[in-house]
């Protein structure tokens, strides 16, 4: 072989050797770094510091936050923010970023502080005028050309307010007993009264749960005075509250011929309870919220009822516009269970229902939309946007369910769970009731602490007091917490 042949060959094969280590290398780095990967440890640890060695005196705290988008089939009669009919939106917003913090002063005393946002949209959430340059909402901006600073008032987008939705101070009786006082969550009437807002098996409560929402409480809590414990298997708390005074009264209406209530200014105190027997494992309530789902940690099955009552809390007229007084009475039972199915599979189901009787008095009614951008008054009995007859003197009956699936349909990118809720109301306000659903599928990255969740709800639209159609709305959301 001449030696120009054998030069070839020889840098032929030095070249195939080189590329093959360097393709054995490039696995290796790809084995090494995938299973550098695996041994990451990602599982959940909360923020804690020991204010001692034994870990009896503790702070610790949670943050969190969850980024809505929505495309939303809006009410007949709805305008954009334009002045021009709106068939539907399309927006994304801040439904919740809060934070939490609670201290173990000493094994008896314990002080807690929740504070945050909510419901921030490229239209509404924030405060007054919005600053300078604020954009107040739906209310005009003057700007002015030479500084750009813009002169307004009203609702703004801007800068939202963070306030406190809770803070109270904790004591510790004995093992079964604790009291405390401030702004508080211990809620009455049912579990998802006191849901929270980390672990929820929808990306929301129906709203209906907490029915004097910003109305005679401040986001769900109210000031009193509370006691809660166990005892044996039976969880339970109470509370006398001092509610917001609100509201100038009911009227008559005239074309119906019927009065109809709505809240009023008073100093009178409210109690409201929660007690609930648990047949299988003891759930955690040293914090006042229910979790939503356990997605397979824990066994559970409970059982359970509660109330509220606030004397003389509403009012309607009669026809000859006499002034007449009513009570909030409110009633419910419900059912929790979680259960882990097949632990080799990581499948668990989670089911709740629960059944609402509310009293306002005669025809009380409220519409509410979450995040709602829909401008204008609207064409029918729902109002604008994405409102609908939410909290009223009737029953309302609500059932979610989901399922986990198993964890290797996924290999090692998260789980699934697919859930749906079905809602049936029948207001007094209305000649009929109304059925309404919700499904959709929460993907978790890790667990409740990391993950992605897609729900699209149906809501009834109301005309001449009846069902005369329904919208939709898609949301997305992105959830963590820490």
């Amino acid at each position: 072989m001449k030696p120009a042949y054998c030069a070839l060959v020889c840098f032929v094969l030095i070249q195939m050797s080189f590329e093959a280590v360097g393709q054995d290398s490039a696995q290796v780095a790809y084995n090494s770094a995938l299973e550098d990967a695996n041994k990451i440890d990602n599982r959940y640890k909360p923020l804690v510091w020991n204010l001692d060695a034994n870990g009896s005196r503790y702070f610790r705290l949670i943050l969190w936050n969850q980024i809505w988008a929505k495309a939303t089939e809006t009410n007949p009669g709805t305008l954009g923010v334009d002045g021009n009919p709106k068939n539907s939106t399309v927006d994304i917003g801040i439904r919740r970023a809060r934070i939490l913090a609670y201290a173990q002063v000493s094994p008896k005393i314990l002080f807690l502080a929740h504070f945050g946002i909510n419901n921030q949209t490229f239209t509404n959430g924030g405060v007054p005028g919005g600053g300078n340059s604020g954009n107040a909402g739906n209310i005009p901006v003057t700007v002015d050309p030479v500084t750009g600073i813009g002169n307004s008032s009203g609702t703004s987008a801007k800068k939202p307010q963070m306030f406190l939705h809770d803070v109270w101070t904790e004591f510790k009786v004995s093992n079964g007993f604790f009291v405390g006082m401030g702004l508080h969550y211990w809620n009455g009437i049912s579990r998802l009264s006191s849901q929270g807002t980390l672990n929820m098996l929808t990306p929301d409560a129906p709203i209906f749960n907490w029915p004097l929402i910003e109305m005679t409480d401040q986001f769900a809590r109210q000031f009193g005075v509370y006691a809660k414990g166990q005892l044996g298997k039976w969880d339970y708390r109470v509370a006398v509250n001092k509610p917001f005074s609100v509201g100038e009264g009911g009227i008559f209406e005239s074309s119906r011929n019927r009065p109809v209530a709505a809240n009023i200014v008073n100093d009178n105190w409210a109690t409201q309870g929660y007690i609930a027997y648990q047949f299988f494992e003891k759930e955690n309530n040293k914090l006042p919220f229910f979790v939503g789902s356990y997605l397979g940690s824990k066994k559970v099955f409970n059982i359970g009822g509660g109330w509220h009552h606030h004397p003389k809390a509403t009012s309607s007229q009669n026809q000859s516009g006499q002034i007449q007084k009513h009570d909030i009475a409110l009633w419910s039972i419900d059912s929790f269970l979680d259960l882990p199915l097949r632990k080799s599979k990581g499948t668990a189901i989670t089911v709740y229902a629960v059944y609402y009787t509310y009293d306002f008095g005669p025809n009380y009614l409220r519409n509410i939309g979450i995040m709602n951008v829909g401008q204008g008054s609207g064409s029918t009995q729902n109002g604008t946007g994405n409102a609908q007859p939410t909290i009223g003197t009737g029953n309302i009956f609500y059932l979610q369910t989901g399922f986990l699936l198993p964890g290797n349909m996924l290999g090692r990118n998260g789980k699934l769970q697919p859930f749906g809720a079905l809602t049936h109301k029948d207001f007094e306000y209305f000649d009929t009731g109304s059925w309404q659903y919700d499904l959709g599928m929460n993907y978790f990255l890790n667990g409740h602490q990391a993950k992605i969740s897609l729900q699209y709800s149906n809501r009834p639209i109301f005309e001449n007091y009846q069902k005369s159609s329904s919208a939709g709305e898609f949301i997305l959301q992105t959830h963590i917490y820490l």
